[in-house]
């Protein structure tokens, strides 16, 4: 009896991870041909939910033990259609139009950095701190897209035309540079405080997840609004200043010896 080849961990093809890969990217796809349609709520609702398969299929890789160099490059393809192409078609359609080739190359630079941020992900996923990003990553990018457009049912019928393509246009190269930027983002990825104080942190979120329902339009732009912001605040003043004393200690150590 002729016993199978085991394949490699790192050559085997996991289907569960990889469906959960082809979701985010079919949900994508579908966001894509709603845009084209100009029905733009119906395509960030599909960005938000690509992002959200997305982030399953990396825990159940994990959680499973069933990750694979196949499934980190399905990953990163998909990254690029559901989170890269289709929010800067999206965006471009709904309101960067107007600016002609100015928004078209907004739209452009968007894609391209998406592009670039996930190759250089990749390339450093090694080597990297787990704790903060290298760069806005390219879902959160697509997510603050999406939730603007969702935001854009509150802004008054006023600044609909006038502020509103402006704020976009100009969030648009925002995010294009965070994404190629050497700015520090929380990952979320080591939340050993969730542990320790569990029922504390359960009533937090209960009290989170409760507001956000509330009015998710509104507080999903903000909430992503607000993790864009903090990844400049964190580099410069927090890093900058824990540089600084390291530097100031080693220099202290040297004297004593």
């Amino acid at each position: 009896m002729v016993k199978e080849k085991k394949l490699p961990p790192h050559k085997s093809v996991y289907l569960l991870p990889n469906l959960l890969t082809t979701a985010s990217l079919f949900i994508g796809f579908l966001g894509l041909t709603w845009a084209i349609q100009g029905d733009f709520a119906s395509c960030a609702l599909c960005i938000l939910a690509s992002c959200v398969f997305d982030g399953l299929d990396g825990k159940v890789a994990r959680i499973t033990n069933t990750t694979s160099e196949f499934g980190v490059q399905l990953d990163s393809l998909a990254d690029l259609v559901a989170f890269g192409v289709v929010p800067a078609v999206m965006t471009y359609l709904w309101v960067l139009n107007d600016y002609g080739r100015l928004g078209l190359m907004a739209a452009f630079l968007f894609m391209t950095c998406g592009a670039l941020r996930l190759a250089r992900f990749n390339v450093q996923a090694s080597s990297s701190s787990k704790k903060h990003f290298v760069g806005l990553p390219i879902p959160a990018a697509a997510c603050t897209l999406a939730t603007l457009v969702l935001f854009s049912d509150y802004v008054p019928a006023e600044y609909i035309h006038t502020v509103m393509p402006t704020s976009a246009l100009v969030l648009v190269y925002v995010l294009s540079f965070f994404m190629v930027s050497t700015i520090r983002f929380y990952s979320f990825k080591e939340l050993s405080s969730f542990k320790a104080h569990p029922f504390s942190w359960m009533v937090t979120a209960i009290l989170i997840f409760s507001l956000v329902a509330s009015r998710p339009k509104v507080l999903g732009f903000i909430i992503f609004l607000g993790y864009i912001i903090s990844g400049p605040l964190y580099t410069v003043f927090l890093l900058s200043r824990r540089n600084k004393r390291l530097l100031r200690d080693g220099s202290q150590d040297e004297e004593l010896n």
